[in-house]
């Protein structure tokens, strides 16, 4: 079957109507679709024309996606149904409204630790599941991760992914993955779960500083570094990660199949691990940071002769046994009390509000509810109800059709009396679309944190600034107040703090490395990490730096040296 290029018209066996295309591969088009006998939005994947003319291709698309479908995780993509016919394949599967890790990475830089832990967990929480079912994705990598607005994630195209590689590498362009992929895959081996833990940590190591461990000009240059070269330590790049948790990342990618994680539970472990360890110590510090309350001595007690104790106790006795008659005469009063408001009230006219009738009802429960619905219900007549909107000014602007109630009052489950004329009962409702919270001069931490909160993804921009402190929101776009959709974008403009001085670069290549860190750490710059390579200057001897002698750069610049491991022998 051919698939059209308006795809409005298009209903495949009567049930899912396309309507727009979300995506596309090499293998395949995603459209967005309504299943109409559910009634909800999916997404359809469909093999192209040109590929569905493979057998083999064909074949094994229909078995990844019937092995898919069996999997069932919170943190994975679920999979409704699975198309094989002669004149279409396709997979009919969870819509998700989201972006990619990789988006939401390229956005924001360098993740923080804890964010970057949050999110592995998920991952493999979705592996562990995947695998213990005999399912290996074979392409874990950013791009196949959708982050949803309440952060979490998951994982999509198990399986599926690895066939589109493997068609364009049959075309020679298949370099999307090679950054993650494991090198028993780069050596042609069969894959299985601790190939997707090796790219799991490649992942996390470039969510911890912002950047790949391996790069290269060409595809086989950075094959040969995942088979035989270690990665720069993260805490190299990112000096305040926790030692344990560079040690973790690093243990995920281990070139070695046999000293990587066995598994993916071994990983959550250690990682649920390293989490505790870090809350328990930083709780710690907190509280030895407190200052006690000064130690009131005890003022010490003359012994009590046995005459006193024993008018002491006679007198305690009598008071007890009137407190104890007291306290169960007030119980009764009040059960009493209780029973006459709650069932009798009916029986005696309240004559201090003359409007009320004598009917009551159980208040219903509005919560979660359109506004329209329940102003139309004719059930809801007996009610007067006073809308007050939570997150907006209530104006024209907005559809009232787009407003639920977040919360009543009364409350649900109250017995109330009915009044003439209608009985008061107030709704907060809100909507999608909310005004953005001001978070002008605050830390930006603290402000991507409240924005996130309110359901927006955040996007930082650095700017120099000579009167607002360094990390403090200066601007914010769109503006504070302005009406925005959950799951926009917000740019907060942060200050760098004043104009960076610069300084000039001083010529390291002939030093030692000893003395070319001595110098660095002399000239107001920070010395990073070395790399090594083979030449016929003798070991240890600086051959290259990445910034050229003598050029201008910022003040406390890394500086990324290139050591001499002597010629070969």
């Amino acid at each position: 079957m051919e698939i059209k290029q308006n795809p409005n018209t298009l209903v495949l066996e009567g049930r899912y109507e396309l309507t727009d295309i979300i995506g596309e591969g090499g293998m395949a088009v995603v459209y967005k679709a309504l299943d109409r006998r559910l009634n909800r939005y999916v997404a359809v994947k469909i093999m192209r024309p040109e590929m569905a003319q493979q057998p083999e291709f064909r074949q094994r698309f229909f078995a990844e996606s019937q092995a898919v479908a069996m999997l069932s995780s919170p943190n994975i993509v679920a999979v409704y149904d699975v198309s094989h016919s002669t004149e279409i394949e396709y997979i009919v599967m969870e819509l998700v409204d989201g972006i990619t890790l990789k988006q939401y990475m390229e956005r924001k830089g360098p993740i923080p630790w804890r964010e970057a832990v949050y999110f592995a967990k998920q991952i493999a929480r979705a592996l562990a599941h995947a695998h213990a079912r005999g399912v290996v994705h074979r392409d874990i990598k950013p791009q196949n991760m959708l982050l949803l607005r309440d952060g979490t994630l998951k994982v999509g195209d198990f399986g599926i992914a690895a066939l589109e590689n493997e068609m364009r590498e049959e075309r020679g362009t298949a370099v999307g993955s090679i950054h993650y992929i494991a090198p028993e895959q780069i050596r042609g081996e069969s894959p299985d779960g601790r190939s997707d833990l090796y790219s799991l940590g490649v992942v996390m190591y470039e969510m911890l500083t912002g950047r790949k461990p391996y790069t290269g000009d060409t595809v086989g240059e950075i094959a040969v570094k995942h088979m035989n070269t270690s990665a720069v330590p993260p805490s190299r790049l990112v000096p305040d990660l926790p030692p344990e948790l560079e040690h973790i990342t690093l243990k995920a990618m281990n070139a070695n199949i046999f000293e990587r994680y066995q598994n993916a539970e071994e990983l959550i472990k250690d990682l649920d691990r390293f989490t505790l360890t870090q809350t328990q110590q930083e709780d710690e510090a907190e509280a030895g940071s407190l200052e006690l309350p000064p130690v009131v001595p005890v003022r010490s007690v003359s012994e009590m002769s046995k005459e006193s104790f024993r008018r002491r106790r006679r007198r305690s006795s009598r008071v007890s046994f009137l407190s104890g008659t007291f306290g169960v005469l007030l119980v009764v009063l009040g059960l009493f009390i209780f029973l006459l408001q709650f069932f009798f009230k009916d029986y005696f006219p309240d004559k201090g509000l003359e409007d009320r009738s004598s009917s009551h009802m159980i208040m219903p429960n509005f919560q979660g509810q359109s506004v329209d619905t329940i102003l139309k219900d004719p059930q809801n007549s007996v009610f007067s109800f006073e809308i007050i909107y939570l997150n907006s000014s209530g104006s024209e602007e907005f559809n009232p059709s787009e407003y639920t109630v977040e919360r009543q009052d009364p409350g649900y489950g109250n017995r109330i009396s009915l009044k003439k004329g209608g009985t008061p009962v107030k709704l907060y409702v809100s909507t999608s679309v909310v005004q953005i919270p001001d978070v002008f001069n605050l830390d930006y931490r603290q402000a991507t944190s409240t924005l996130r909160v309110s359901g927006y993804y955040v996007e930082i921009v650095d700017e120099l600034s000579d009167t607002v402190p360094r990390n403090l929101v200066m601007g914010m776009s769109p503006p504070a107040g302005t009406p925005l959709e959950k799951g926009q974008f917000v740019t907060l403009t942060v200050s760098a703090g004043p104009e960076i001085e610069y300084i000039s670069m001083p010529n390291l290549v002939g030093l030692s490395e000893r003395a070319a860190i001595e110098k660095i750490e002399n000239s107001e710059l920070s010395y990073a990490y070395s790399e090594y390579e083979r030449s016929d200057l003798p070991a240890e001897t600086v051959i290259g730096q990445d910034v050229e002698g003598y050029s201008l750069v910022p003040s406390h610049s890394k500086v990324i040296l290139r050591v001499s491991t002597g010629p070969e022998v």
